[in-house]
């Protein structure tokens, strides 16, 4: 893989150069990391007629290579203004960070690296015109940076070796698989189902039977049983009531039963009607005593 590593400043001194020219020394057997400078590159300004030369070339050395990584010092909790600025040319006229892997790195002297200038960084290529794919997950902050480097330019700590190389395994990764996704072929369109044909309800066999049963028994209407009958309920005039029973004996045993009954009043015709409850004494022919 070829990835083209920009320093973050214009600075002629600058600890975030030297992190990324220990990332090319250190990882040479992985990958081709071209450290490029931004210092010949002018202030960004729409008076321009044409891009600058400089900024063409920067453009068509990021369109050549795999990814792009940043190293950006921190000035006053942003990214240095030498770094907007090629920022803003390179979302101008040209778009090489345009869907570009990014990973971004920072070296400062404090002991919390260069977090906010990176996620500033990180907000600024997801904006309209740039779009950049920035590598999630991970995050180098490099602190204390004037302790952190030997005389020869390599770092002095294991620990942050390791991760730094975890970090750039990472972005690795995430480079191939943005590659291949970019060689993979678009899906064909769906195709619009088929719609299925309805049946008509006098086509419908299951229509056909609900239609069929009736709304208040449930009973087929086909069925010969009536209402009364399927619903053991009886039908009695009001002056049906009135009759008393003929007594057997005077020690007659009455056994009750409950049957429902509906009573059709003198308004039985019209819609009002009334329902009781009939108690409907039967002999005991035994004892003729009363059980009620």
């Amino acid at each position: 893989m070829k990835f083209i590593a920009i320093v973050g400043t214009n600075a002629s001194q600058s600890y975030n150069r030297k992190l990324l020219q220990f990332m090319s020394t250190h990882f040479a057997t992985k990958a081709s990391i071209e450290v490029v400078e931004i210092k010949d590159i002018p202030l960004f300004c729409e008076d321009y007629a044409q891009t600058p030369p400089s900024v063409l070339a920067l453009a068509e050395k990021i369109e050549a290579a795999d990814g792009v990584i940043f190293g950006t010092p921190e000035y006053d909790h942003d990214i240095p203004a030498a770094l907007k600025s090629v920022i803003e040319w390179l979302s101008w006229k040209v778009h090489p960070l345009t869907r570009r892997p990014v990973m971004i790195v920072g070296a400062s002297l404090g002991k919390l690296g260069t977090v906010q200038a990176q996620e500033s960084l990180r907000r600024i290529l997801d904006s309209p015109g740039l779009g950049s794919f920035v590598l999630p997950g991970f995050q180098f902050l490099l602190g204390q940076a004037e302790n952190a480097f030997a005389e020869n330019g390599e770092l002095l700590d294991q620990r942050t070796v390791a991760w730094l190389e975890q970090c750039f395994d990472g972005f690795m990764r995430y480079t191939s698989a943005l590659e291949a996704l970019k060689s993979t072929p678009a899906k064909k369109p769906l195709k619009t189902p088929t719609p299925t044909k309805r049946l008509l309800p006098a086509e419908d066999p299951v229509l056909k039977v609900l239609d069929n049963l009736d709304n208040v028994t449930g009973a087929s209407e086909s069925d010969e049983q009536s209402f009364e009958e399927a619903n053991g309920i009886s039908f009695v005039l009001r002056e049906e009531l009135n009759e008393t029973p003929q007594a057997v004996t005077s020690a007659s045993t009455t056994q009750t039963t409950k049957k429902p009954a509906l009573i059709y009043t003198e308004d039985a015709l019209s819609s009002a009607s009334q329902t009781e409850e009939i108690i409907e004494k039967v002999p005991d022919t035994t004892t003729g005593a009363s059980e009620g």
